[in-house]
């Protein structure tokens, strides 16, 4: 037999192709994994929106959409962008600087706002400066263009108002109700009918409104202030030369200027909110992902490498040396790593392609963004394969290469009970470290405890790979007491689990890591759903609540009053706000979500229980907010502090906390008057109205009536995307892992033909071989059970303490579902190679 490390290593892969299939398919999936976090991870940093409304713009200058924090690191200081809640404007009067660019034809400030038709269940328009005209294609098809007091109607707006040229209609802005005079109608062009703003109506005809220039800041609630200023460029001019121009032009006033697909970003900011997503997945999930398969990949190389310990014996016996059967170890992975790397890219590439259509169609990601695919992402897949099992194999390798041939050949026949130094030390500082992140993590709060928690459910997870014998050996000797009564058969199987810690390790960890990823994400989102909506339920105290999708009229809450016994009406005007909080040592803007009150405090206390804990409601009002506990632990601020906070356009604002409370994950966790909000929003109408007393068919004029645990449910049905991604995240890691334990189960079988074969000689039948089988497996299955719940607790307990308050929340039924699916899939991996394995020795 030629003695050459690739020969060898051919040879063993082409004649014990069963030995390296659960290789081949642990290194299959690891790809798949890769592959799938890299492509959305390079779509979130390439995604990008072409421009609609702005097409007919070469270039466009408008405000940085985000907020910027500057943080002290180790590499010094290093900026973080993140994106606003609302749109941030520009000084109108820009236009005119821009228009004398070189090149420049013309420069459009432009404004985009809601407008409330006469009544509420009208619905909106969407209000335009006639000005924009230029470079949406929208044209006149009768009357004159808007002077103030004027409009100028879409055709689709003019039908379902029943009006004409010169009839008055009554429509309501941020600076109020009144009648305006109809000057013209208008085709609606590409421009003003992109991204939804003819919403009601055909192409060219929506439900698009057009006044004056002069006066559609002030219309908009932002006097003096433009969503953008578009610039057309003269005939002949190059676009990057315009940009260059007015550039020059705008220097220093903070405008950006932007070309190309920049300008989609300006008009659709989603973009950026999907931007995150797709890198939260990509980069953070995408990290943890690739550990796990790089974790369990290895696991699975080096059981394989185990498993042939006997061959590596005999030939170390016959002559072989060590440097030869390290390079054979190191060949079978050249052999068996590339190929399953490539095979594992193609369903990785369409688990992205799945995963991100499935979030284009919940609105998570704007569906003008593309997936991107190229070859970055397959290459690294195939790279951390192939790495993965150059390394496992390497160090489960060195062993039978380095000892002497005689011993090589008695650790083959017979395992060895003592683990090795290095290995229990590096197990026990896993162990001591995950302890004191879970003591850190029991005593923050906020990004703090979840940060820390994710520390202590990867230390854990690597305590049980570094120790899995020593746990197997103690699993075993406790089940073994529970076997003793089940006769012959559990008995030996109690044995062979005690004398085969390690093949019994090896079937354990990847069921603990099955059942901690999925437990801990799981749990994660039902821990904080249940006190979300426990606070939601017990917080709404109103006897009605009034929405409408279009906005609800400024005096809605007035109206409301007047209805017979009505003992308190308040608006609400949903938006957020980003807060600095400290998390890991270092600064970060939190959105969070925030509520503009109509009325006084002691008003909202009547139809709003927010669980105030300290100060009092009465003194919010301009430069005075409350918060909820968790926020103002998070800000480091308190009762009487400053809170620095960026309104949802980006202006900075530092408000005084009157009050604290603590119901703020179920309720809004800022309640700030709504008068602060005043110019800081594209839409000032309020969403929701609670009434207290009175009948609810009076209110139905202002919209749709429900009552507080209707509210509640619709509520709840809103945060569906955050339980998808958890739930999604979870089946991607918790799959993963229960493949990997099925693959490691059946591998340990498939291995143990031999003995199975030998108990068939001295007796057992049939079926005793296969109840001993069992027992194993619900032993493997139990004790992965068992370690994977104490791990996800361990995670999970103080994680939600510093997130809600409270210890976690566990469904039992859904709980059951797991544990019983571990334990199936235990059962069937082992009960179906192993028949199949007696029926080949009965042939």
């Amino acid at each position: 037999m030629s003695l050459k490390p690739n020969g060898l290593a051919r040879a063993a892969v082409r004649f014990k192709p069963a030995s390296f299939a659960g290789t081949f398919v642990a290194l299959m999936m690891s790809a798949l994994i890769v592959t799938a976090c890299g492509v959305l991870l390079e779509t979130g940093l390439r995604a990008s929106v072409p421009a609609e409304r702005y097409a007919g713009a070469p270039v466009v200058a408008a405000a940085d959409q985000s907020a910027r924090v500057v943080a002290d690191t180790v590499d010094g200081p290093e900026e973080t962008a993140y994106p606003l809640p609302d749109t941030a404007r520009v000084d109108a009067g820009l236009a005119a600087r821009a228009a004398r660019a070189p090149g420049a034809a013309v420069a459009v400030p432009d404004f985009t706002f809601p407008v409330l038709r006469g009544t509420a269940a009208s619905g909106t328009l969407t209000g335009h400066g006639w000005g924009s005209h230029v470079f949406t294609g929208t044209a006149l098809s009768e009357g004159a263009a808007p002077h103030a007091g004027e409009v100028v109607l879409g055709t689709g707006a003019a039908r379902a108002a029943r009006a004409g040229v010169g009839d008055t209609v009554t429509l309501e802005t941020a600076d109020g109700r009144a009648g305006f005079r109809v000057s013209g109608l208008a085709e609606a062009g590409a421009g003003d009918t992109a991204g939804g703003d003819a919403g009601g109506g055909s192409a060219g005809g929506g439900a698009v409104a057009w006044f004056a220039d002069d006066e559609a800041s002030v219309l908009a609630g932002h006097p003096g202030r433009a969503d953008a200023i578009a610039v057309l460029a003269e005939d002949g001019t190059d676009p990057a030369d315009l940009a260059a121009a007015v550039g020059a032009s705008l220097a220093g006033s903070g405008a950006h200027v932007l070309t190309g697909d920049d300008r989609g970003e300006v008009e659709d900011h989603t973009l950026a909110y999907a931007k995150e997503t797709l890198f939260a997945i990509g980069a953070s999930f995408g990290a943890i992902a690739t550990l796990v398969a790089v974790f369990t990949a290895a696991g699975t190389v080096a059981l394989s490498v185990g498993q042939r310990s006997r061959e590596f014996a005999l030939l170390r016996a016959v002559g072989a040396t060590p440097r030869q059967i390290r390079r054979a170890v190191a060949s079978e992975a050249l052999l068996v790593a590339p190929l399953a790397g490539l095979l594992g890219c193609l369903p990785g590439i369409g688990l992205a392609h799945w995963w991100f259509g499935q979030m284009q169609d919940r609105g998570a990601v704007p569906d003008a963004v593309e997936l991107h695919v190229s070859g970055f992402p397959l290459l690294a897949a195939v790279a951390v394969g192939l790495l993965t099992a150059l390394g496992a194999g390497w160090a489960a390798g060195r062993r039978p290469a380095r000892i002497k041939p005689g011993q090589a050949l008695a650790e083959a026949s017979v395992e060895r009970l003592r683990p090795g130094v290095v290995r229990t030390v590096l197990g026990l500082a896993a162990v001591g470290g995950g302890s004191v992140l879970a003591g850190v993590a029991a005593s923050a709060a906020g990004s703090d405890a979840a940060n820390a928690s994710l520390g202590v459910v990867m230390l854990f997870m690597l305590a049980v790979a570094l120790l899995g014998p020593v746990l197997a050996r103690l699993c075993a000797a406790l089940f073994g007491l529970l076997l003793r009564g089940g006769g012959a058969s559990a008995s030996l199987a109690a044995a062979n689990s005690r004398t085969n810690a390690r093949r019994l390790a090896s079937a354990i960890t990847p069921i603990v890591l099955a059942m901690a990823f999925a437990s801990t994400l799981v749990f994660m989102h039902t821990s904080e759903s249940h006190v979300a909506s426990e606070q939601l339920r017990d917080g709404v105290t109103a006897d009605h609540v009034v929405t409408n999708p279009a906005g609800l009229p400024a005096d809605a809450a007035d109206r409301a009053a007047r209805v017979p016994g009505v003992d308190a009406a308040v608006s609400l005007l949903d938006t957020q706000v980003l807060v600095p909080v400290r998390g890991g040592g270092e600064t970060s803007l939190q959105g969070t979500a925030t509520q503009g009150v109509s009325g006084s405090g002691a008003r909202l206390a009547k139809v709003q229980d927010l669980d105030v804990r300290e100060g009092s409601l009465d003194r919010v009002g301009e430069g005075r907010i409350a918060v909820d506990r968790t926020l103002a632990t998070a800000a480091g601020a308190g009762l009487g502090d400053t809170l620095p906070l960026y309104l949802p356009d980006g202006t900075k604002a530092a408000p005084e906390i009157v009050a604290v409370y603590g119901r703020g994950m179920g309720l809004p966790a800022v309640t700030m008057d709504r008068a602060s909000l005043d110019g800081h929003l594209t839409s000032p109408f309020a969403d929701t109205l609670l009434v207290s007393g009175g009948e609810a068919g009076p209110l139905g004029a202002l919209g749709e009536v429900t009552d507080a645990s209707g509210y509640a449910l619709a509520q709840n049905v809103d945060r569906e995307f955050g339980a998808w991604a958890n739930y999604v995240m979870a089946a991607v890691l918790g799959g993963f892992a229960a493949i990997a334990a099925v693959n490691t189960l059946v591998m340990t079988v498939l291995d143990r033909r031999r003995e199975l074969h030998t108990l068939r000689l001295v007796g057992s039948t049939r079926r005793q071989v296969l109840r001993m089988l069992g027992w194993e497996s619900l032993l493997v299955s139990a004790a992965g059970v068992v370690l994977g719940t104490a791990i996800a607790m361990i995670t999970l307990t103080p994680m939600m303490r510093g997130l809600t308050g409270e210890s976690p929340h566990v469904p039992p039924l859904l709980y059951g579902a797991f544990a019983t699916t571990a334990v199936a899939l235990g059962l069937a991996a082992v009960a179906l190679p192993a028949r199949a394995a007696l029926r080949e020795r009965q042939g």
